[in-house]
């Protein structure tokens, strides 16, 4: 039960339709309990738990299957991080290709929903990703691609290293996202690096190429950075979706239904969705 008087506020039945997916066990330790506290506060505005990079694979089995149940439970998402990179460039010729199997089964038994495949550390042809999607989907999890501009993107590198690496053609980019909308995935993960993470400025002129493109419908931006998620929902509105840490899911969604936010977006964000039928 909320507070009575934010019901002649703002906030009354609502819930923004804007995804969003939060940061589990990376930069914090998070176990049982933690994320329970989590979801007790915040569960209501959270549609999915991410494993940042490979900490699942560092977490006891049945730790790692107490924290899948405990988002299961407030019917939130499950996925990895990009780990899969990691599994690749493991095996080569039929290796590699068991051990893609083993990882996916292995995310499967241990409650993981949806399985990130990214890209940024490796080179990896369009055809051998849109493979790894389909497989993804016959194993009967989620396939959530997660692609970019920025070459070498994905560790939280230094700016001026990734400087050096270079940035992808932009319309490339977007031909990846319309493939994989077309092949299925019901999100695709924009990385934040090269666009709005580790760059002499932001290119949020990136992300507006991909949205007129695309829509807002299947695609998610990283952006666990407040002055980042306040300038997508101040652009897109409340409905884009984002990911963020789970220190900042209350912050995200107080922006979205617009009781509270920094002074260029307090009080002015709105929606209009009224019933029909």
């Amino acid at each position: 039960m909320r507070l009575i008087f934010l019901d002649s506020v703002k906030t009354a039945g609502f819930q923004s339709p804007g995804l969003t997916e939060i940061r589990g066990p990376y930069y914090s330790i998070m176990g049982k309990r933690y994320l329970q506290d989590v979801m007790e506060t915040a569960g209501a505005y959270v549609d999915s738990l991410k494993f940042a990079g490979g900490s699942f694979t560092l977490m006891p089995t049945r730790s790692l299957r107490e924290l899948t149940d405990v988002a299961h439970s407030y019917d939130v998402q499950v996925s990895t991080g990009g780990f899969i990179e990691r599994i690749l460039v493991a095996g080569a010729g039929r290796q590699r290709i068991d051990l893609v199997d083993k990882y996916l089964t292995t995310c499967k038994e241990v409650g993981f929903d949806t399985v990130e495949l990214s890209a940024g550390f490796i080179t990896l042809p369009s055809d051998d990703w849109a493979r790894l999607v389909d497989r993804v989907h016959a194993i009967g999890l989620k396939a959530k691609p997660e692609v970019g501009i920025q070459f070498g993107a994905g560790g939280d590198t230094a700016t001026s290293q990734l400087e050096s690496e270079g940035t992808k053609d932009v319309e490339s980019m977007i031909a990846q996202v319309e493939r994989f909308i077309t092949m299925g995935c019901e999100i695709i993960m924009i990385e934040s690096e090269g666009i709005t993470e580790n760059v002499p400025a932001p290119r949020f002129n990136v992300a507006s190429r991909l949205i007129n493109a695309v829509g807002t419908e299947h695609i998610m931006f990283e952006a666990a950075d407040p002055r980042v998620f306040t300038e997508y929902i101040k652009t897109y509105g409340p409905n884009v979706n984002l990911f963020v840490d789970h220190s900042q899911a209350l912050q995200l969604e107080a922006l979205r239904q617009g009781i509270w936010g920094t002074m260029d977006v307090w009080g002015r964000v709105v929606s209009y969705r009224p019933k029909h039928g």
